[in-house]
């Protein structure tokens, strides 16, 4: 253990919320970028930072962490995990009350719907950051945790984009509707495309919502969005990836803001 005297004072951190397992409250990042976003963001609590002989070099000094061989970290982590000689186990931060995004002023929101594949919940994730989107809302008991997988496909945005956990995605939308925000629900049948929606309802109080890949939206979540969209493609392929779709979404909304700024 090599220790260069970093410690994080325990004040820093919230009370954690009660969760189903330790396994969603504490677990593995891996990779460079994830790694050394992770470290860098005050809502997680490290709890052990393994590094290889180069990855050391790219850590802020001070900071404290076991030096391994890079198979000694694959030890710990899922077969296949490329960890680039970075690994930390962590707290998971702590997600937003609605309370806090539920003003249409805030910001688009992206709420995921039974999303659980943790590449595609990264992937949107890291999309989310991109195009500047308030908060990404998910089912409390279905969406993967933001360890592993999403962590390493978000490239670090898990850290800077804040995530809302909700118990029921449809009231959470009637209370967004209320609150004044327009939610719109990606279905690949719909007869409004998603470009005509950007145009009418494209402002900072936008919430899209995304359904799962397999089954899309379910019934009654369709039925709380103030419009289902769909997003027109040339018929080549029967539907888009769900990250894709996102990237597409948040990046319409994001050059629909920027038009009427200029």
């Amino acid at each position: 253990m090599k220790n260069q005297g970093r410690n994080r004072p325990n004040s820093a951190y919230k009370t954690r919320p009660s969760r189903d397992s330790e396994a969603d409250s504490i677990g593995w990042i891996w990779g460079r970028h994830a790694v050394l976003a992770a470290l860098a963001n005050p809502r997680r609590e490290v709890k052990r930072l393994l590094l290889t002989l180069n990855a050391q070099r790219d850590v802020p000094e001070g900071t404290e962490f076991e030096d391994m061989k890079p198979d000694a970290i694959s030890a710990h982590l899922p077969d296949g995990a490329v960890h680039q000689g970075f690994a930390m186990r962590a707290t998971a931060p702590d997600p937003e009350s609605v309370n806090a995004v539920v003003d249409p002023t805030h910001g688009i929101l992206v709420v995921l719907d039974s999303v659980t594949d943790p590449h595609n919940v990264g992937a949107v994730f890291r999309s989310a950051a991109a195009f500047g989107a308030r908060a990404v809302v998910m089912q409390d008991r279905k969406a993967p945790p933001l360890f592993g997988a999403v962590a390493k496909a978000s490239v670090g945005a898990t850290e800077t984009v804040r995530h809302v956990r909700v118990t029921n995605i449809a009231d959470t939308l009637i209370g967004f509707r209320e609150a004044g925000r327009f939610v719109i629900g990606l279905d690949g049948e719909a007869t409004t495309t998603l470009p005509e929606a950007i145009a009418k309802h494209g402002g900072p109080g936008l919430v899209i919502v995304m359904g799962a890949e397999d089954k899309g939206l379910r019934p009654r979540i369709a039925e709380n969005c103030d419009l289902l969209v769909s997003i027109p493609t040339t018929g080549n392929i029967e539907s888009l990836n769900i990250s894709n779709a996102a990237a597409i979404a948040l990046y319409a909304a994001y050059a629909a803001r920027s038009a009427h700024t200029v």
